[in-house]
Formats: structure tokens, sequence, C-alpha cells
């Protein structure tokens, strides 16, 4: 079993710490319709890189 040989101190347990808060998704403009969405992903209206994909209740 793994036993720690010196203390870490607060300053070093911050430091290692570091990376780990959230960080904000990435989003994109659609070009088409003008709305955010995720990256790589469909926009609410069914849009995917400027051409429909899906048809959503709106068109039907």
């Amino acid at each position: 079993m793994a036993v720690q040989q010196n203390k870490k101190s607060p300053s070093k347990r911050g430091m290692h710490r570091s990376h780990y808060a959230l960080n904000t998704p990435g989003t994109a403009i659609e070009s088409t319709t003008g709305e955010s969405h995720l990256r790589h992903h469909i926009s609410p209206t069914g849009f995917y890189r400027g051409r429909k994909i899906f048809k959503t209740k709106a068109d039907a």
C-alpha cells in the first residue's frame, strides 16, 4: 500500500487541483438561422452546418 512520505502543503494542494474547475462548453452560431448551439451538435431547429437535417414540429 502506498504511504505518503511528506505532507503536501495547502499551496501545493491548491496547485494540484488547479485544473479541476468546470469550464463552459464551446458554443457555435448556426450560419443559416443565427442560433447558438453546442459545437458538433444539431441546432434546436434541426440545422447542422447550414443544412436542414431533421424535420421539427414547427415544420409539420
